[in-house]
């Protein structure tokens, strides 16, 4: 994949004319005076603190919160630009389950040698407790995030896929909610789909894959791994917002073969768990045995069909990114499409090949843990000092099979309101993407996230990126 020459801006031309997508704003905003917009800035930076929208970086001090960084200037999405970007997001979600019913049950893909087997065998996140089990409806992934970057005009690539948990949903709620709070007025000007009913779309998706024995409407419950969880908030809001209860481990027992919650009138059945705690740590009795945040024998309820997990456990294997690498095959077996959405050209550096070309090429290249998440674990070559790329080389030649590269794509950028006016910043995308046994429900817009440093292309608010609402226009 070549590089484009530079970077391309969702706002404006390279010659300087504001693109339609953007024209209402841009009116909008020229008739507003400067200082007001630096209060209204101010306000939403207060709301975010009184409203509890921290998180905690691992790591660090984890006794002092930090507030994710809000920009208030709109990434603008145009309505036939969504239609395409969501066309190539269903094809990979329905690909990513296939994919995961598969690898647990007859392994085709491997068998036809389009996806090497070391690649799940030595993988964690693969379980074994899983082989030869079908979750109720047929749904392993329930609610996905797919990554994406913007190089140009119609050019979208798919950066990660996250299926195990994926977070930030508060956030495209809470940034909503901020916008039409401060300027009621701009969204009767701009015509914008609307977020703020994805908790009633997660609920109802939810409870459409409760299992076949269930009485009655669906119980749902998120669980959580308690308040000192980096995304308790956003455990929190969500099962606030589905009018859901919020529990823990400890708020959940098996009795007579089902999950029961316990409230002040006795222990309720739970039909469908939302559960926000690592496979690791879900059930004792299989997995860790000195987990406190799980359910002891939650998996034996699972196998036997009496309640739904979602995501299910064991879907993890799609969050990696050796396995991202091999997304077009995967795709392509199980759609018989070739991909509508592109993957970042990648290097695995367990192959030899591409591993000298990796370390000939380190200072240009990113590199990335096959497990990292958070933007931690990687290395940004152009970025980097000579020092920080010779300790990376020792990295990755002591254990090639645990990185994979690609190449410093260009970013599109999108203004954000600085001290000094309007100035571009690099951004991604997290669609959120919701699966049941008769639908795939994609939310008309997601979170974008911003490096808020000038030229930083990392955008994880865990390395000081921000974010800032995004508007789908109504066609």
């Amino acid at each position: 994949m070549s590089e484009p020459a530079a970077n391309f801006d969702e706002m404006r031309t390279a010659q300087g004319a504001v693109r339609p997508a953007y024209e209402g704003y841009c009116n909008w905003f020229d008739e507003q005076e400067t200082r007001l917009l630096h209060r209204k800035n101010s306000e939403a930076e207060k709301n975010f603190r009184r409203t509890g929208i921290t998180f905690n970086v691992y790591g660090e001090d984890e006794a002092e919160e930090r507030l994710i960084p809000f920009d208030m200037v709109p990434r603008i999405i145009d309505g036939g630009e969504w239609r395409r970007v969501t066309r190539g997001i269903e094809q990979r979600v329905k690909a990513l389950n296939a994919f995961m019913h598969d690898l647990y049950h007859r392994q085709e893909i491997i068998r036809a040698g389009r996806v090497p087997e070391r690649l799940f065998r030595g993988n964690e996140a693969w379980l074994p407790n899983m082989v030869g089990f079908t979750p109720p409806g047929g749904i392993y992934t329930h609610i996905v995030g797919i990554d994406l970057v913007r190089t140009g005009p119609d050019e979208f690539f798919v950066l990660e896929d996250n299926a195990r948990t994926p977070s930030g949903v508060s956030y495209m709620l809470e940034n909503r909610e901020t916008m039409m709070a401060m300027f009621p007025e701009l969204f009767t000007r701009v015509p914008v789909e609307t977020v703020s009913d994805y908790p009633r779309r997660l609920a109802k998706s939810l409870a459409a894959c409760a299992p076949p024995g269930t009485r009655g409407k669906p119980v749902v419950a998120v669980l959580t791994p308690g308040i000192y969880n980096s995304a308790y908030f956003e455990h929190a809001f969500l099962a606030d917002q589905m009018g859901a209860e919020l529990v823990e481990g400890t708020d959940l027992r098996v009795v007579d073969g089902k999950v029961k919650m316990r409230t002040t009138s006795g222990y309720r059945t739970v039909d469908v768990i939302y559960r926000r705690v690592d496979d690791e740590f879900l059930d004792p009795l299989t997995f860790n045995s000195s987990s406190v945040l799980g359910v002891p024998g939650i998996m034996d309820v699972y196998r036997a069909g009496n309640v739904t997990i979602a995501n299910a456990p064991g879907t993890g294997v799609c969050d990696d990114k050796a396995i991202y690498s091999f997304m077009p095959e995967i795709v392509e077996f199980y759609t018989g499409e070739k991909p509508l959405l592109p993957n970042v050209q990648t290097w695995r550096c367990s192959e030899k090949d591409s591993l000298a070309y990796v370390l000939d090429n380190l200072s240009e290249l990113v590199v990335k843990e096959v497990h990292g998440s958070g933007g931690y674990g990687m290395l940004i070559g152009p970025t980097s000092t000579r020092k920080e790329v010779a300790d990376f080389r020792k990295k990755i030649e002591a254990k090639p099979e645990n990185y994979i590269a690609q190449p410093t794509l260009a970013l599109s950028t999108c203004p954000v309101f600085t001290k000094s006016g309007l100035a571009p910043r690099h951004v991604d995308l997290r669609p959120f993407v919701l699966v049941s046994p008769d639908k795939i429900d994609i939310t008309p817009g997601g979170l974008t996230r911003v490096a808020m440093k000038k030229g930083s292309l990392v955008v994880n608010s865990s390395q000081g990126g921000g974010t800032k609402d995004t508007w789908v226009l109504k066609e």
